[in-house]
């Protein structure tokens, strides 16, 4: 199988011919147009190797995420980025909460949708991750190592199966986030962890504000936060750990506890709540995400706002100019992604310090010189 990629990506390479790489194509929308014949990864899968006990997990490109995650949930194991999959995926089994809870979230569970798309090669070539990861690492942080083909049709294995087995330039991680525009990813192996004992969410009512203050207090207090939450005046916590961590920081913050909250946090990592659903808020249906320090104060760019990690993460929904949006959060110590909609003459991305950029092309022509992998898909350029 893995010959006729080889022979796929050496055959558009002679011929300067373009290929989209897609696995199960719930991450499509991301990123800028790009050209090209679509070359499928979904049949590069299954779980090559799993060692429970050495927390690694191995797997081909095109295996579905939530059948990784179902492997895992058997041995009560985790990908602890919580990587987002954008088509839906059965809900997990609920972690032990005892507490008689209710609230937001039962309804809206039965409407989520129940088959996903989403595959672990798309997973790291995307690089996202989900609502645990400023407390759990993110992405690029799990991945041990990758085999992949270049735009030259070159197969190239980088990094290995054990947690320590880097020596020189950490490439395999290179691959996370650069959208394929590097190399066919054709296997991955990844750090796993054991799922935390007990879980429980909390909700208390704060303006955007106070919500942003109370989450940067908390995370320099020893709580065992897992995910935090704020949109339409509702801050959402989420504590994880051993049980007697949990009921403390419990009892320390007070709040309410939120019934049926696995579907909420799978809701917000999947974006399938009102907020984020296709149908547009503004005229174009933009949704731009702000990567802020957290301890910024209230944006005040309109009201179609949610923040997530700590308040480093700001959702909006907005029509407002491209070059705005990215001057603020500049100013704000960070940089803005056109997350969906239709992206500026500049890209989806915020456009690279020229340094920045120089090191990006030479990476790009060293791994695809002729520039046939997802053309476009990152910068306009390359």
């Amino acid at each position: 199988m893995l010959t006729e990629f080889v022979d796929r990506i050496r055959s558009a390479h002679a011929a300067n011919t373009p290929l989209v790489i897609q696995g199960g194509g719930s991450k499509d929308f991301y990123g800028n147009a790009h050209e090209g014949e679509v070359l499928n990864t979904r049949a590069l899968t299954g779980v090559v190797d799993y060692q429970p006990k050495e927390l690694v997990l191995t797997a081909q490109a095109g295996t579905p995420l939530a059948e990784i995650e179902a492997l895992l949930a058997e041995h009560e194991q985790m990908l602890a980025f919580e990587p987002p999959h954008f088509g839906g995926n059965p809900l997990p089994n609920p972690l032990p909460n005892p507490l008689p809870q209710a609230g937001e979230g039962a309804n809206d569970a039965l409407r989520a949708p129940k088959s996903s798309n989403a595959t672990l090669g798309g997973c790291i070539a995307a690089g996202l991750s989900g609502p645990r990861r400023p407390y759990a690492g993110a992405a690029r942080d799990f991945v041990l190592g990758v085999r992949m083909i270049d735009g030259t049709g070159q197969p190239l294995r980088f990094g290995g199966q054990v947690i320590k087995n880097v020596a020189g330039y950490d490439v395999s991680r290179l691959m996370v986030g650069a959208l394929g525009t590097l190399g066919l990813i054709t296997e991955v192996s990844l750090k796993v962890l054991p799922q935390p004992a007990r879980e429980t969410t909390l909700q208390f009512e704060l303006d955007e504000a106070a919500a942003i203050e109370k989450m940067n207090q908390w995370a320099g207090q020893p709580l065992p936060l897992s995910a935090t939450s704020w949109h339409a005046g509702l801050l959402t916590v989420r504590l994880s750990g051993a049980a007697s961590a949990v009921h403390a920081a419990q009892a320390r913050l007070g709040g309410e506890p939120l019934h049926d909250a696995s579907a909420f946090w799978q809701r917000l990592r999947d974006q399938t709540t009102p907020f984020f659903d296709k149908r547009p808020l503004h005229p174009e249906g933009h949704k731009w995400r702000l990567a802020v320090k957290p301890t910024t104060p209230p944006l005040k760019l309109g009201d179609a706002l949610w923040i997530e990690w700590g308040g480093a993460v700001r959702w909006l929904a907005s029509d407002l100019p491209a070059a705005m949006l990215r001057e603020t959060a500049k100013t704000a110590g960070g940089h803005a992604t056109l997350f969906r909609g239709k992206a500026p003459a500049d890209g989806a991305f915020a456009p690279l310090a020229p340094a920045l950029a120089t090191l990006h092309r030479a990476l790009k022509q060293r791994f695809d010189p002729r520039g046939i992998l997802n053309r476009g898909r990152l910068y306009p350029d390359f």
